[in-house]
């Protein structure tokens, strides 16, 4: 086989193996990861623990994918490795310690796809006993002294303690499990020196036992500190004092000290031998002079102390002010003194007071004693008290001179209202506290203590009888003094509740007329003022209101009308309460001359239907007149020359009839007539033109006497004009 032959051999086999792979591409789930910690959760120090990582995944092929296991404390990463096999990660840990106490997972990755156990706690307990080592076990006193402690097999966050007889030297952190420190012991003898540690974890903190004593004999040094004070008897204020500080028992010459003089926490004086110090005498409140004397060396501190007691030669002085109140303007005693005084070294009379400030002081003859003039503001004072070179100073005395009360005012706040509670308010300017006291007619009502800025006293009262009261307050702010300010008198009108209400209209509702003045009278029993108000029923706004002192008021509508009829009433106030009348119900009636106008009227037509219907009742009954009948004529007379003329233009008379009822005559010597009624014609001429009186034809009359008699009267009624009237007879 040639050697093209072969490479083509090689390639095909590449392509084919290139093909199984990817066709072989293998698919994975994984199903579950455990975490089991053996032997037991819980274990002793020095325990080897097995952390076993089992893991459950379910594969296309037999060979299994690639696996990267992790365990975790705490959440913190503590190993990874990657595996081929499907057998179970098993993490050692040789030897646990404390410090391996935690939280512990296991977390499998495959291609990406990761799952993480629950977490399993492992508990180890016990730590091992420190171990201390010295180097040197005798030193003198102020050497350095070096110690080791170790924490045999432990790991993890440490922090050691050295002690010397129990008592804390040195602490020491780190994270090796051994700390070295240097102490110096400062005083001679036996000291036992041991150690322990604690460990750190993420959760907690666990303390190991004590570790082994050590004993350290310590040799100490000579010297000693000397204090001296002198007078070493009784020290009054004022004394001089000499006071030394040094050393004793000093033998060696190659190494030097240092001491330190001081007083409290003052430092008085330092240097390498004797330290004197002189000063005078000063004590202190509830407490006596302390003074401390040391001596250092080899890093080596050595003290003594003393306290001594000094007597005041006087006490701080007091200032006071008598009275203990004071007025602007008013003299005022004020009196500087120091209570107590050593009678061993100074007498009262010894003792100079001062009072500041001191300007323009009237004398008072007295030792401190001093009379002031109280200013118009807040002034400050203090004095001093002197004797053998030393002064004291009191403390400030603050004097804020009071105002006495003015421009008192009383005021009441509420109407006066009769068996009504009131309230009265007083206020006034001045210096608090200031005492009010109300008076009602000269008698008093109560008291009140206003301690406030800007507040009124505010008495309350209730006025059971009507009339005028008078109110007045007095203030006082004075303890001393019978000074008092008084108000104005306030004199009130009390206030009576109306009641009683009536309301009256005039003329009665029942006799009104149109045309007629209406009046309503409202009255009500109380005290004015009052406002009266007239409304008609259905209305919201009032007809009038009318305010007045008197206790009635009238409204009047004039003139009325029939548009006026309605239901009125009456509302009244007084500022105490409020009433309202009974409706009133007015009917306006028809006015007189209408009631006379339609009476005339109803009578006229009346008379012209009993009239007409009389004619009708005579023209029912009427029988023609024959024309054979009698006939009275009557001549008229001529009357003017224009008659005459128009008679010449016509030579027809018009002839008008004319009926005329006559009444009969009760006359009982007349000839009787049948009962009836009789009926005259008359016939009259006119004038063809209407414009004159016709020529005298004379006049005819026709009397129907019912065909039996009849009777010629010369009374004339009321003529009447008919148009079917009988033609007269020629």
């Amino acid at each position: 086989m040639g050697l093209p032959q072969r490479f083509i051999l090689v390639l095909l086999s590449i392509y084919l193996y290139s093909a199984s792979v990817v066709n072989t591409q293998q698919e994975f789930k994984i199903q579950s990861v455990k975490l089991i910690i053996e032997p037991r959760n819980d274990v002793t120090a020095g325990t080897n623990v097995t952390l076993r990582c089992q893991a459950t995944v379910s594969t296309s092929t037999e060979k299994g994918p690639i696996r990267e296991y992790t365990i975790l404390k705490n959440d913190k990463i503590v190993y990874t490795k990657t595996i081929g096999s499907s057998e179970d990660f098993v993490y050692q840990l040789h030897n646990a310690r404390v410090f391996s106490t935690g939280l512990y997972q296991c977390k499998l990755d495959i291609q990406g796809d990761t799952k993480l156990s629950k977490a399993q706690r492992l508990n180890v307990q016990g730590l091992s006993q420190p171990v201390l080592h010295l180097e040197m076990n005798v030193v003198n006193e102020g050497e350095e002294v070096q110690a080791t402690c170790i924490a045999p097999g432990e790991i993890g966050s440490f922090i050691f303690f050295f002690f010397d007889n129990d008592e804390q030297m040195s602490r020491v952190e780190g994270l090796s499990n051994q700390a070295k420190t240097t102490f110096r012991l400062s005083s001679g003898g036996i000291h036992k020196i041991h150690c322990s540690y604690k460990i750190r974890t993420a959760e907690d903190t666990f303390p190991s036992t004590k570790s082994n004593n050590v004993t350290v004999s310590v040799k100490e040094l000579s010297i000693t500190p000397v204090l001296k004070i002198s007078p070493d008897s009784t020290i009054y204020e004022g004394d001089h004092l000499n006071i030394s500080c040094s050393a004793q028992n000093f033998h060696s010459s190659s190494e030097g000290y240092k001491l330190f003089l001081s007083q409290g926490t003052k430092l008085l004086r330092t240097g390498n031998s004797t330290i004197n110090h002189n000063m005078v005498a000063v004590p202190k409140v509830s407490e006596a002079l302390t003074f401390d004397c040391r001596v250092e060396m080899r890093n080596v501190e050595k003290y003594t102390k003393k306290a001594i007691s000094v007597v005041e030669l006087f006490s701080v002085p007091s200032l006071t002010m008598f009275p203990t109140e004071i007025f602007q303007g008013e003299i005022m005693t004020l009196t500087c003194n120091s209570e107590r005084f050593a009678s061993q070294r100074i007498n009262r009379e010894d003792l100079e007071y001062t009072l500041y400030p001191s300007k323009n002081l009237p004398s008072s003859g007295k030792p401190g004693v001093f009379n002031v003039k109280a200013l118009q503001n807040d002034f400050n004072y203090t004095c001093s008290a002197e004797a053998k070179g030393i002064k004291k100073d009191s403390k400030t005395l603050m004097i804020r001179p009071k105002v006495h009360v003015s421009a008192l005012k009383i005021s009441i706040e509420d109407k006066v209202i009769l068996k009504k509670s009131i309230t009265i308010l007083c206020q006034s300017n001045g210096s608090l506290p200031i005492n009010y006291t109300l008076f009602k007619d000269n008698v008093q009502v109560g008291t009140k203590v206003i301690r406030e800025r800007n507040r009124q006293a505010v008495f309350m009262d209730v006025i059971n009888k009507p009339g005028e009261i008078q109110y007045r307050c007095e203030a006082k702010n004075s303890l001393h003094s019978n000074k008092t300010g008084s108000s104005q008198h306030l004199s009130v009108n009390v206030i009576v509740p109306l009641s009683l209400m009536t309301l009256t209209v005039i003329p009665t509702p029942l006799a009104i007329s149109e045309g007629e003045d209406l009046r309503f009278i409202c009255s009500v029993n109380g005290t004015g003022p009052v406002t009266f108000k007239w409304y008609r029923t259905g209305s919201a706004v009032p007809l009038q209101t009318n305010t007045t002192t008197e206790t009635y008021s009238s409204f009047v509508i004039k003139p009325v009308s029939k548009n006026d009829s309605d239901k009125y009433y009456c509302e009244a106030s007084n500022g105490a309460n409020k009433v309202r009348s009974e409706n009133v119900d007015v009917q306006v009636l028809m006015a007189l001359w209408k009631k006379m106008l339609i009476i005339v009227a109803c009578l006229l037509l009346l008379s012209v239907l009993l009239l007409v219907a009389s004619m009708l009742y005579i023209k029912s009954k009427r029988v023609k007149v024959d024309r054979a009948e009698v006939s009275v004529w009557s001549k008229r007379k001529p009357e003017t020359e224009s008659d005459d003329e128009i008679s010449k233009m016509s030579n027809e008379p018009n002839v008008e009839y004319t009926e005329v009822v006559h009444a009969r005559s009760t006359d009982p010597d007349r000839v009787p007539l049948r009962k009836g009624t009789d009926t005259v014609y008359s016939e009259l001429q006119n004038s063809p033109h209407g414009a004159a009186d016709p020529p005298d034809y004379g006049s005819v009359e026709y009397a129907e006497l019912n065909r039996e008699q009849f009777e010629i009267s010369q009374y004339h009624p009321q003529v009447h004009s008919y148009q079917d009237l009988p033609e007269p007879v020629d």
